[in-house]
């Protein structure tokens, strides 16, 4: 059996995932960062992107996160995520529409406008849909 560390995804709302992983790939602020099996223990910030999870099986399973924390500790790795989905939780429509409400708030500026929220909610709609693209990519081999 191949060696494993315990994985836990959790976002303000619920844990997302829990469980063993051989490999844990997520996008920090300095890019991306693999976490195996006895790593040595870490903290660092997270972008907005994706977290890929490899089981013990050899599954990867896609994660969309809005951002968080990674803490690394000999035994497991967590994610502290504002927000997390699994990539076959997305949905798609919901996920466009908001896209475009956060372009058209950007695109006619007022005074009203919260620029800083309108970013936000356009980089979470941007990091779902690409990992509804990885999901597709991966189903079709």
């Amino acid at each position: 059996m191949a060696s494993t560390i315990r994985c836990d995804i959790v976002s303000a709302e619920q844990e997302i995932y829990h469980g063993e992983a051989t490999l844990v790939v997520a996008t920090g602020e300095l890019g991306e960062l693999g976490i195996a099996p006895k790593h040595a223990p870490l903290i660092t910030r997270l972008k907005p992107g994706k977290v890929v999870v490899t089981t013990a099986a050899g599954e990867h399973l896609d994660f969309a996160i809005s951002g968080g924390i990674l803490e690394v500790q000999p035994q497991v790795v967590t994610v502290l995520a504002d927000t997390a989905i699994r990539a076959q939780d997305i949905d798609e429509a919901k996920v466009k529409a908001a896209k475009e409400e956060a372009e058209r708030l950007l695109a006619n500026r007022g005074e009203t406008v919260d620029v800083a929220k309108a970013q936000q909610q356009l980089t979470e709609a941007l990091v779902q849909l690409q990992a509804l693209e990885r999901l597709r990519k991966n189903l079709k081999h």
